[in-house]
């Protein structure tokens, strides 16, 4: 007999008290599960229920094998429901986190897709520019930019970005071009607010020496396509990354400041909690976002 069928039964007696009731559990007769139960005790070679007319209890070595024949009946049971899940459709509610300046430009234009190919996915995209506690605060998963900080996460590449220093040729001609990173001081720095160490410009020499420059400057914002605003405007220069300026240079609005430097590169990643397996939903998005990001990389947006 099949040792698993042998457990569920000796196990379901115990839950149900007795055959009959195990009997109707199961949906087998009670002849079935009592030789189940006695084929089990045979293997064993052990008693494992006391019988009387009455009543049927485990015996103390009964119910040792209980504990641990119930672990393995629920770790079965939730591998076949693991292989229905990961098979089944992508459906239900997906709540993504992602930074307003990529949500904005680059994840709300192919979400109409997204969903026209997995109609029974509803998105809630949650658009802020700060970081978000996934598990904590209800999040199936989020898009991140540059170095990841939480190692705890899964995380898949979706692509790269560059950063560059770039402002306005009207800037230019008004203030002078730096030559050099040390130039810098002399001249308007636009300041993105909304990170930690945004006040931080990290960047690196030409000899390859990284240097950090500090960005005090005249005009401080939350929002990346405001400073971009404010670069086009003439006011100053920012140092912002390619999937948001791109359309931009190619137009001829603005220039990079020192295009001498070494370019910084940035990945971009979607995260998604741990576990032992990705629900349909979050899998079809990470992998919908994959093929949309393909042809994009760190100066191709």
């Amino acid at each position: 007999m099949d040792r698993l069928t042998e457990m569920e039964a000796f196990a379901t007696v115990v839950d149900q008290g007795g055959f009959t009731d195990a009997a109707k559990k199961m949906g087998i007769s009670k002849s079935a599960v009592s030789k189940h139960v006695s084929s089990l005790e045979a293997r064993l070679g052990a008693r494992l229920l006391n019988r009387t007319t009455r009543r049927v209890s485990p015996t103390e070595i009964g119910l040792a094998y209980y504990d641990r024949a119930r672990r393995v009946l629920n770790d079965a049971g939730e591998a076949d429901a693991l292989v229905t899940s990961m098979q089944s459709a992508p459906s239900g509610l997906l709540r993504i986190s992602v930074a307003t300046d990529f949500g904005v430009n680059h994840l709300s234009p192919v979400l109409g897709e997204f969903l026209s190919e997995f109609p029974d996915v509803t998105v809630n995209m949650v658009l802020n520019n700060r970081y978000v506690e996934l598990i904590s605060e209800g999040f199936d998963m989020a898009v991140r930019i540059g170095e990841l900080e939480d190692s705890t996460l899964r995380a898949r590449k979706l692509t790269e970005t560059t950063k560059r220093m770039i402002a306005s040729p009207a800037y230019f001609e008004q203030y002078g071009r730096p030559e050099k990173i040390d130039d810098l001081n002399e001249h308007k720095l636009l300041h993105y607010s909304n990170q930690a160490n945004s006040a931080v410009w990290k960047l690196t020499a030409p000899s390859g020496e990284k240097r950090q420059v500090r960005t005090a400057g005249w005009l401080t914002v939350n929002d990346g396509q405001s400073l971009l605003n404010a670069c086009v405007g003439g006011l100053g220069i920012a140092y912002l990354p390619s999937f948001l300026y791109a359309d931009a240079m190619r137009k001829g609005l603005i220039e990079e400041a020192i295009p001498d430097l070494p370019q910084e590169t940035q990945g971009i990643y979607a995260v998604y909690p741990p576990g032992r397996f990705t629900q349909p939903k979050v899998r079809a998005f990470i992998d919908f976002l994959v093929q949309a990001f393909a042809a994009k990389g760190p100066d191709s947006w």
